[in-house]
């Protein structure tokens, strides 16, 4: 019990004492990705307010792009936007009743990640031309 507590109520399990496994990774994952794929979008509306804005900005755009930086970024966004999408189609299959198995879940949660990973990176490859 906490103190400063008058009452015997049981506190709520905190994250430190549940035992890690790839579904929990996998809830955590989609809501940070959330999170971040909105801070992206910003980004984006920005560049494409600068391409908007004429050649200078234009070819600025572009140099960011095709820098090695730029094509991290990219390869990272993707993976994020990727990721996001195939985690939202598992929530979709369960709220159909299905893939509630431990076992199932739990693998599925890792191709999940791995297929984001190699989606990423070809498409990554495709767009901006290296990695």
């Amino acid at each position: 019990m906490a103190k400063g507590w008058n009452d015997e109520r049981p506190m709520s399990p905190h994250l430190t004492i549940w035992k890690w496994h790839p579904t929990m990774l996998s809830s955590i994952l989609h809501r940070a990705t959330g999170i971040v794929l909105y801070i992206g979008l910003l980004k984006i509306c920005f560049f494409l307010a600068a391409l908007a804005m004429g050649p200078k900005y234009f070819d600025r755009v572009k140099g960011i792009i095709y820098s090695p930086l730029g094509t991290v970024a990219f390869f990272v966004f993707f993976g994020i936007l990727i990721y996001h999408f195939l985690n939202g189609l598992r929530h979709l299959f369960w709220d159909i009743g299905k893939g509630f198995d431990p076992k199932f879940a739990n693998g599925l949660s890792l191709a999940i990640i791995v297929a984001s990973i190699v989606i990423a990176a070809a498409l990554t490859y495709v767009l901006v031309g290296s990695f």
